[in-house]
C-alpha cells in the first residue's frame, strides 16, 4: 500500500527547502556590500561599522571557505587573543589605535607586559602557524586582516 505525504509531511519539507535555500542565501551574502552589476564593490566606512554586539565585520569573501577574504575586528581597550596561530597567511593593517602584539616562541605563554608596541597604519605580516597574540591596552583598535581561506585558528594551550 503507497501513502499519500500528509499536509505535515509537505509542510515539513517545504520549511526544510526554505530554510536550507535562506541559510544558503545568508552564506553567500555575509559580507557588507555585494559587488554591483559589473563586479566591483565599493563598501563605505558606515557599511564596515560592526553590528550591535559585534566586533568584527566580513567585508569581502569568507574566511573559513576557499579563496580570498578580508576582514575588519574593532577590539575595545583591554581586550584581545590568546596565544595563537593560524593555518595560513595573514595580512593584517592597522587602521586605527595601537595594537600590542607578542610574535615568535616567546608568543606560547601569554604575558601581556612583553608585547611590541603597533602603532596606527602599520602592516604586519603573519606567516601560517607563526606563534602570536594580540591586544588593546588603554584605546579602541581597528585592524584590517586579509588571507586566503579557509583559515584553521589553533590555541595554543596554557
Amino acid at each position: 500500500m503507497i501513502r499519500k505525504p500528509t499536509k505535515t509531511l509537505l509542510a515539513t519539507f517545504t520549511s526544510c527547502l526554505f530554510g536550507m535555500l535562506f541559510l544558503g542565501i545568508q552564506t553567500v551574502s555575509g559580507q557588507v556590500v555585494e559587488p554591483d552589476e559589473h563586479d566591483f564593490m565599493i563598501a563605505t566606512p558606515a557599511d564596515m561599522m560592526p553590528g550591535e554586539g559585534s566586533r568584527s565585520v566580513a567585508i569581502y569573501g569568507d574566511s573559513s571557505k576557499p579563496g580570498l577574504y578580508v576582514i575588519q575586528i574593532t577590539f575595545a581597550p583591554g581586550r584581545g587573543s590568546r596565544p595563537h596561530f593560524h593555518s595560513t597567511a595573514r595580512y593584517i593593517t592597522v587602521l586605527k589605535g595601537t595594537w600590542w602584539v607578542s610574535t615568535g616562541p616567546n608568543a606560547d605563554v601569554y604575558n601581556p607586559d612583553d608585547m611590541k608596541r603597533v602603532e596606527q597604519g602599520t602592516f604586519i605580516y603573519e606567516p601560517p602557524n607563526g606563534h602570536h597574540y594580540d591586544m588593546a591596552k588603554d584605546e579602541e583598535v581597528t585592524v584590517q586582516i586579509m588571507g586566503m581561506g579557509p583559515v584553521i585558528t589553533t590555541s595554543i594551550p596554557q
